[in-house]
Protein backbone atom coordinates (compact mmCIF):
# COMPACT_ATOMS: atom_id res chain seq x y z
CA UNK A 1 0.00 0.00 0.00
CA UNK A 2 1.61 3.53 -1.12
CA UNK A 3 1.45 6.38 1.31
CA UNK A 4 -1.47 7.82 -0.65
CA UNK A 5 -3.43 5.29 -0.81
CA UNK A 6 -3.00 5.09 3.33
CA UNK A 7 -3.95 8.42 3.75
CA UNK A 8 -6.82 7.91 1.49
CA UNK A 9 -8.29 5.45 4.09
CA UNK A 10 -8.09 8.18 7.18
CA UNK A 11 -11.12 9.98 8.18
CA UNK A 12 -10.42 13.33 7.37
CA UNK A 13 -12.67 16.18 7.86
CA UNK A 14 -10.54 18.78 6.43
CA UNK A 15 -10.38 17.45 3.28
CA UNK A 16 -14.36 16.43 3.59
CA UNK A 17 -15.89 19.71 4.56
CA UNK A 18 -14.06 21.90 1.30
CA UNK A 19 -15.92 19.34 -0.95
CA UNK A 20 -19.70 19.76 0.43
CA UNK A 21 -19.32 23.19 0.76
CA UNK A 22 -17.69 23.54 -3.26
CA UNK A 23 -21.12 21.31 -4.50
CA UNK A 24 -23.62 23.11 -2.87
CA UNK A 25 -22.13 26.37 -3.47
CA UNK A 26 -21.99 25.36 -7.50
CA UNK A 27 -25.27 23.52 -6.96
CA UNK A 28 -23.74 19.99 -8.33
CA UNK A 29 -23.61 16.64 -7.13
CA UNK A 30 -20.97 14.24 -5.74
CA UNK A 31 -20.63 11.13 -6.60
CA UNK A 32 -20.55 9.25 -3.27
CA UNK A 33 -19.11 10.59 0.13
CA UNK A 34 -16.30 12.82 -0.36
CA UNK A 35 -12.80 10.76 0.70
CA UNK A 36 -14.64 7.72 1.12
CA UNK A 37 -14.33 7.23 4.37
CA UNK A 38 -17.74 8.03 6.47
CA UNK A 39 -17.71 9.58 9.86
CA UNK A 40 -18.28 6.82 12.58
CA UNK A 41 -19.59 9.11 15.53
CA UNK A 42 -21.67 11.93 15.67
CA UNK A 43 -18.82 13.89 16.93
CA UNK A 44 -16.89 13.11 13.88
CA UNK A 45 -19.71 13.96 11.69
CA UNK A 46 -20.37 17.61 13.30
CA UNK A 47 -16.47 17.80 13.22
CA UNK A 48 -17.08 18.30 9.58
CA UNK A 49 -20.32 20.41 9.99
CA UNK A 50 -18.01 22.64 11.91
CA UNK A 51 -14.95 23.30 9.15
CA UNK A 52 -17.87 23.86 6.67
CA UNK A 53 -19.75 26.31 8.68
CA UNK A 54 -16.87 27.83 8.91
CA UNK A 55 -15.92 27.96 5.28
CA UNK A 56 -19.42 28.70 4.28
CA UNK A 57 -19.94 32.21 3.01
CA UNK A 58 -22.76 33.15 4.71
CA UNK A 59 -23.93 34.26 8.27
CA UNK A 60 -25.15 31.33 10.75
CA UNK A 61 -28.63 32.67 11.97
CA UNK A 62 -30.18 29.25 13.10
CA UNK A 63 -30.24 25.46 13.19
CA UNK A 64 -32.30 22.61 12.12
CA UNK A 65 -33.24 19.57 14.55
CA UNK A 66 -33.76 16.17 13.44
CA UNK A 67 -34.12 13.14 15.08
CA UNK A 68 -31.65 10.01 15.13
CA UNK A 69 -33.84 7.00 14.11
CA UNK A 70 -33.90 4.57 16.68
CA UNK A 71 -31.96 1.62 15.78
CA UNK A 72 -28.90 4.09 15.87
CA UNK A 73 -29.50 5.67 19.10
CA UNK A 74 -28.08 3.30 21.60
CA UNK A 75 -24.68 2.77 19.01
CA UNK A 76 -24.44 6.91 18.70
CA UNK A 77 -25.59 7.72 22.13
CA UNK A 78 -27.87 10.43 20.77
CA UNK A 79 -31.26 11.13 19.76
CA UNK A 80 -31.32 14.03 18.26
CA UNK A 81 -28.96 15.96 15.38
CA UNK A 82 -28.51 19.56 14.34
CA UNK A 83 -27.46 21.41 11.36
CA UNK A 84 -26.95 24.87 10.32
CA UNK A 85 -28.87 27.36 8.70
CA UNK A 86 -27.64 30.71 6.98
CA UNK A 87 -29.24 34.07 6.05
CA UNK A 88 -29.50 33.68 2.72
CA UNK A 89 -31.10 30.45 2.93
CA UNK A 90 -34.19 31.78 4.73
CA UNK A 91 -36.96 33.13 2.79
CA UNK A 92 -40.12 34.06 4.02
CA UNK A 93 -43.26 32.79 3.22
CA UNK A 94 -45.79 34.69 0.59
CA UNK A 95 -49.37 34.43 -1.52
CA UNK A 96 -47.35 32.35 -3.82
CA UNK A 97 -44.99 29.27 -3.71
CA UNK A 98 -41.55 29.93 -2.56
CA UNK A 99 -38.97 28.49 -4.85
CA UNK A 100 -36.20 26.45 -3.64
CA UNK A 101 -33.47 24.39 -5.52
CA UNK A 102 -33.40 21.10 -5.93
CA UNK A 103 -30.04 19.36 -7.30
CA UNK A 104 -29.38 17.15 -9.81
CA UNK A 105 -28.22 14.06 -8.37
CA UNK A 106 -28.42 14.71 -4.67
CA UNK A 107 -31.34 14.53 -2.01
CA UNK A 108 -34.20 16.98 -1.29
CA UNK A 109 -36.99 17.40 0.46
CA UNK A 110 -39.86 18.94 2.21
CA UNK A 111 -40.64 18.80 6.28
CA UNK A 112 -43.58 20.59 7.70
CA UNK A 113 -42.02 22.65 10.81
CA UNK A 114 -42.53 24.30 14.10
CA UNK A 115 -40.54 26.85 14.33
CA UNK A 116 -38.87 28.74 17.13
CA UNK A 117 -37.77 32.20 17.62
CA UNK A 118 -35.13 32.66 20.27
CA UNK A 119 -36.49 35.65 22.59
CA UNK A 120 -33.12 36.13 24.13
CA UNK A 121 -29.33 35.35 24.25
CA UNK A 122 -28.72 31.68 25.47
CA UNK A 123 -26.28 31.33 28.39
CA UNK A 124 -22.62 30.09 26.73
CA UNK A 125 -21.73 27.85 29.62
CA UNK A 126 -25.07 26.20 30.07
CA UNK A 127 -25.23 22.80 28.30
CA UNK A 128 -28.32 20.79 30.09
CA UNK A 129 -31.18 21.97 29.59
CA UNK A 130 -34.92 21.08 30.33
CA UNK A 131 -37.85 21.99 28.01
CA UNK A 132 -39.48 24.13 30.96
CA UNK A 133 -35.98 26.14 31.48
CA UNK A 134 -35.99 26.16 27.18
CA UNK A 135 -39.49 27.50 27.08
CA UNK A 136 -38.68 31.07 28.81
CA UNK A 137 -35.83 31.66 25.40
CA UNK A 138 -38.89 31.25 22.61
CA UNK A 139 -39.73 34.62 21.11
CA UNK A 140 -42.49 33.46 18.69
CA UNK A 141 -43.13 30.17 17.34
CA UNK A 142 -43.47 30.39 13.86
CA UNK A 143 -45.02 27.87 10.92
CA UNK A 144 -43.23 27.04 8.12
CA UNK A 145 -41.15 24.28 5.97
CA UNK A 146 -38.05 23.12 6.15
CA UNK A 147 -35.97 22.06 2.43
CA UNK A 148 -33.79 19.40 3.42
CA UNK A 149 -30.86 18.94 1.01
CA UNK A 150 -27.64 17.71 -0.05
CA UNK A 151 -25.15 17.36 -2.92
CA UNK A 152 -25.51 13.81 -1.86
CA UNK A 153 -28.17 11.56 -2.64
CA UNK A 154 -27.66 8.86 -0.12
CA UNK A 155 -27.21 11.03 2.85
CA UNK A 156 -29.86 9.96 5.06
CA UNK A 157 -29.01 5.97 4.12
CA UNK A 158 -25.88 6.76 5.03
CA UNK A 159 -26.84 7.42 8.54
CA UNK A 160 -26.91 10.32 11.13
CA UNK A 161 -23.23 11.27 11.62
CA UNK A 162 -23.10 11.18 7.89
CA UNK A 163 -26.32 13.50 7.70
CA UNK A 164 -24.45 15.62 10.40
CA UNK A 165 -21.53 16.39 8.61
CA UNK A 166 -23.41 17.77 5.50
CA UNK A 167 -25.31 20.66 7.17
CA UNK A 168 -27.41 18.29 9.22
CA UNK A 169 -28.95 18.14 5.27
CA UNK A 170 -30.47 21.47 5.24
CA UNK A 171 -30.74 23.92 2.17
CA UNK A 172 -33.11 26.53 3.46
CA UNK A 173 -35.94 27.44 5.89
CA UNK A 174 -39.51 28.73 4.76
CA UNK A 175 -40.99 31.14 7.27
CA UNK A 176 -44.99 31.31 7.66
CA UNK A 177 -47.57 32.47 9.92
CA UNK A 178 -46.39 33.34 13.61
CA UNK A 179 -48.82 31.50 15.78
CA UNK A 180 -49.88 34.00 18.38
CA UNK A 181 -50.48 33.18 21.89
CA UNK A 182 -48.61 29.96 21.65
CA UNK A 183 -48.18 29.09 24.93
CA UNK A 184 -52.27 28.96 25.54
CA UNK A 185 -52.74 26.12 23.11
CA UNK A 186 -51.87 22.65 23.40
CA UNK A 187 -49.30 20.80 21.29
CA UNK A 188 -52.27 18.56 20.18
CA UNK A 189 -54.40 21.80 18.81
CA UNK A 190 -51.87 22.77 16.30
CA UNK A 191 -52.10 20.36 13.23
CA UNK A 192 -50.16 19.65 10.36
CA UNK A 193 -50.35 17.94 6.76
CA UNK A 194 -48.11 17.87 3.90
CA UNK A 195 -49.11 17.67 0.60
CA UNK A 196 -46.83 17.29 -2.68
CA UNK A 197 -48.75 18.16 -5.72
CA UNK A 198 -52.18 18.79 -4.42
CA UNK A 199 -51.32 14.40 -2.60
CA UNK A 200 -51.41 14.09 1.22
CA UNK A 201 -48.32 12.60 1.55
CA UNK A 202 -47.95 12.56 5.64
CA UNK A 203 -49.97 14.23 8.33
CA UNK A 204 -49.28 15.36 12.20
CA UNK A 205 -48.39 18.52 13.97
CA UNK A 206 -46.39 19.53 17.13
CA UNK A 207 -47.29 16.99 19.28
CA UNK A 208 -45.53 14.29 16.78
CA UNK A 209 -42.25 15.91 18.20
CA UNK A 210 -41.24 14.18 20.81
CA UNK A 211 -41.28 15.66 24.25
CA UNK A 212 -42.71 18.85 21.96
CA UNK A 213 -40.83 21.34 20.49
CA UNK A 214 -39.74 22.95 23.45
CA UNK A 215 -37.43 19.40 24.09
CA UNK A 216 -36.05 19.66 21.04
CA UNK A 217 -34.65 23.47 21.45
CA UNK A 218 -33.63 22.10 25.27
CA UNK A 219 -31.59 19.51 23.22
CA UNK A 220 -30.49 22.20 20.28
CA UNK A 221 -29.59 24.84 23.46
CA UNK A 222 -27.17 22.52 25.09
CA UNK A 223 -25.33 21.18 22.03
CA UNK A 224 -24.44 24.28 20.25
CA UNK A 225 -22.78 25.85 23.56
CA UNK A 226 -21.15 22.57 24.12
CA UNK A 227 -19.70 22.99 20.43
CA UNK A 228 -18.55 26.72 20.99
CA UNK A 229 -21.62 28.29 19.51
CA UNK A 230 -24.68 29.27 21.75
CA UNK A 231 -28.13 30.50 20.66
CA UNK A 232 -28.67 33.99 20.30
CA UNK A 233 -31.47 36.34 20.44
CA UNK A 234 -33.16 36.02 16.92
CA UNK A 235 -31.92 32.77 15.49
CA UNK A 236 -34.29 30.29 14.44
CA UNK A 237 -34.52 27.35 15.44
CA UNK A 238 -36.63 24.42 13.17
CA UNK A 239 -37.85 21.21 15.58
CA UNK A 240 -38.38 18.64 13.89
CA UNK A 241 -40.26 17.05 10.85
CA UNK A 242 -43.55 16.85 11.95
CA UNK A 243 -45.45 15.45 9.55
CA UNK A 244 -42.17 13.14 8.08
CA UNK A 245 -39.74 13.80 5.55
CA UNK A 246 -41.10 13.76 1.93
CA UNK A 247 -38.66 13.31 -1.17
CA UNK A 248 -39.35 16.09 -3.77
CA UNK A 249 -37.81 16.81 -7.00
CA UNK A 250 -37.63 19.58 -9.81
CA UNK A 251 -41.22 20.90 -11.04
CA UNK A 252 -43.20 19.46 -7.72
CA UNK A 253 -44.91 21.81 -5.45
CA UNK A 254 -45.47 21.14 -1.71
CA UNK A 255 -47.52 22.99 0.66
CA UNK A 256 -48.29 22.22 4.43
CA UNK A 257 -51.80 22.74 6.20
CA UNK A 258 -51.22 24.14 9.48
CA UNK A 259 -55.00 24.13 10.07
CA UNK A 260 -56.12 27.24 11.79
CA UNK A 261 -53.02 28.43 11.59
CA UNK A 262 -52.64 28.84 7.83
CA UNK A 263 -50.53 26.89 5.07
CA UNK A 264 -47.53 27.40 3.50
CA UNK A 265 -46.33 26.68 -0.32
CA UNK A 266 -42.99 26.09 -2.39
CA UNK A 267 -41.86 24.90 -5.54
CA UNK A 268 -38.84 23.30 -6.39
CA UNK A 269 -36.46 24.27 -9.37
CA UNK A 270 -33.45 23.02 -10.70
CA UNK A 271 -30.41 24.04 -8.84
Amino acid sequence: MTVSEAESEVFAPASIAPQFVEARLKGVSVPGYPGGVLPQSMAEGYAVQDIAIDLWPDELVGWKVGLVPPQHRERLGAERLAGCIFKTKVWDAGEQPTPFRSIAGGFTAVEAEFIIRLGKDAPADKTEWTAQEAADYVGELILGIEIAGSPLATINQLGPPIVASDFGNNDGQILGPVVENWRDIAWEDMPAETFINGVSVGKGGAASIPGSPLAALAFLLGHVASRGRPLKKGMLVTTGASTGIHDIAAGDTSRVDFGPFGSVACVAVPA
